[in-house]
């Protein structure tokens, strides 16, 4: 989360103003997506959240188990709770549009599509969940290389993208190319049964709707470890089971990425995706893991703390305030408040002011025990 709303702080900005400077350029690439295959820190976020949602579930349900919470009623929330992430990522991918912009490739909508299949499977078995795994990988991938690949006369104007740009793959591995693949094809007929202003054609990043579904197989993971936390009885084991398992979901996305059968894509969620980002994912939960509850370091994640316990909030405060925010210190603090470093920094300045803003923002929710559940 806290990662998501330094976005302000623009490093693009600063590193196109120092062009030959190494660490500008290394930060502005772990702020932004890669442009197809591989992987930024900023690639990171999304899984990561989608992730927690699966970690937080075994908790939330034992939480309304204890409340003797019917099992109709846990449904009615869980139903209540992914309609309201679906509507409320519409919204927030409208607040600049002329009109309601039907999308649901944004992270709300995303985990919300996949998030009463998710609760089912938090009542099965560790066996079933991961079943379930394997086969939304299993299949996902395999209406992707059904899918057949453009002819020579495929009409390329249609994707946003060209039959020689740089990052097309080839062979098999084809089939997961930008806006030539079943995700793109499947949201030229969706999306346009929504009212748009002009007919849907592609999404220019390449992301899809669909994608919720391997999305399902990354919170699936996150359950599983959810549910290994909430029983562990050594921290030393669980540790080890943390890190064995993001050993073997690493080593079976590069052998899927390697080997040309499925490459690593965030941005249509590929298999190979889901088991690479859910490694990293394990990874990131153990490292925590070990410095806070096992070191007993808590005190040092306070900001991070403000930020996660009140993560919706964060998350519109990040995605809807911040030019709201930017305008008002132009006009209380002037036009060139931000040029104090000279106008290479203006968007750091800025970025890292709005920023705090907004921290102090949550810091006072925090305080005020004001917390935007769903």
């Amino acid at each position: 989360m806290f990662l998501m709303m330094a976005e302000v702080i623009r490093l693009s900005r600063v590193a196109e103003a120092y062009p030959d400077s190494v660490f500008w350029a290394f930060l502005d690439f772990h702020q932004s997506h890669v442009p197809w295959v591989g992987c930024s820190l900023h690639d990171l976020i999304q899984p990561s959240f989608s992730f927690l949602v699966g970690v937080a579930l075994p908790y939330s349900m034992a939480s309304r188990a204890s409340k003797n919470e019917s099992v109709s009623m846990m449904w009615f929330h869980t139903i209540r709770r992914s309609l309201i992430l679906i509507f409320l990522g519409i919204f927030l991918r409208s607040m600049h549009s002329e009109q309601t912009n039907f999308t649901f490739e944004d992270t709300l909508t995303q985990i919300g599509l996949g998030y009463p299949i998710l609760f089912a499977l938090g009542f099965a078995s560790e066996k079933i969940q991961w079943g379930a795994l394997g086969v939304i990988l299993v299949g996902y991938a395999a209406v992707f290389a059904a899918y057949p690949l453009p002819g020579p006369d495929f009409d390329w104007s249609q994707t946003g993208t060209t039959a020689d740009w740089e990052h097309n793959l080839k062979g098999f591995a084809a089939h997961w190319n930008k806006n030539t693949n079943a995700a793109w094809a499947f949201d030229r007929w969706f999306l346009n049964l929504f009212p748009r202003e002009k007919t849907f054609e592609y999404n220019g990043g390449g992301y899809s709707t669909l994608s919720f579904i391997p999305t399902l197989g990354t919170m699936i993971l996150g359950l599983i470890a959810g549910k290994w936390l909430k029983t562990a009885t050594s921290s030393t084991l669980l540790l080890k089971r943390y890190l064995i398992t993001a050993a073997v979901l690493l080593v079976l996305a590069l052998v899927f990425h390697f080997t040309g059968l499925n490459p690593i894509v965030k941005r249509i969620w590929t298999p190979a995706w889901t088991l690479f980002s859910g490694a990293c994912a394990f990874l990131l939960l153990s490292a925590f893991y070990f410095v806070v509850d096992v070191k007993e370091n808590k005190s040092w994640f306070f900001p991070l703390i403000v930020i996660g316990t009140n993560s919706i909030a964060a998350y519109v405060i990040a995605d809807g305030f911040g030019s709201f925010i930017r305008g008002s210190f132009k006009i209380h603090l002037g036009q060139h408040y931000d040029a104090v470093f000279g106008d290479g920094y203006a968007s750091l300045v800025s970025g890292a002011l709005i920023l705090l803003t907004e921290w102090l923002i949550l810091r006072w929710m925090y305080k005020k025990k004001i917390f935007i559940k769903i």
